[in-house]
């Protein structure tokens, strides 16, 4: 069994930055390939951002690009998800998942995951 949890949203002003984490437990997290994802009212849930086990690579939606930051620290079993720059449609409940597989690469489909996270609201106002 697999446990992710988010922590870390908020409420923050347009322009402003706020980070999100995500503590996993369960599996062994230093194999697995990590995602945020997110949720904005009455619409589907999109991809954000992906990182490798290792780190070492990352991939974006055109939509964070140059704004998001992924990263993740093995040692602590935690992904993060650094947003500066934020703007009013970045509105949304964030969640973190865990690649089915072995993160050898980004990932950026959400049927490549099978553990979310509860997920964590953040909301950007004007």
């Amino acid at each position: 069994q697999v446990q992710l949890v988010e922590s870390g949203g908020g409420l923050v002003q347009t322009g402003g930055s706020l980070s999100v984490s995500c503590a996993a437990s369960g599996r062994a997290f230093t194999m697995a390939g990590m995602g945020w994802f997110r949720q904005a009212p009455g619409k589907e849930r999109e991809f954000v951002a992906a990182v490798n086990w290792r780190g070492d690579m990352t991939v974006y939606a055109n939509s964070v690009k140059g704004r998001f930051t992924i990263s993740r620290d093995n040692a602590k079993n935690t992904v993060y998800l650094q947003m500066t720059s934020l703007k009013l449609e970045d509105t949304a409940v964030y969640y973190c998942a865990t690649t089915r597989g072995a993160g050898w690469r980004p990932r950026s489909e959400e049927d490549e995951y099978d553990y979310w996270g509860q997920g964590t609201q953040v909301t950007v106002s004007s």
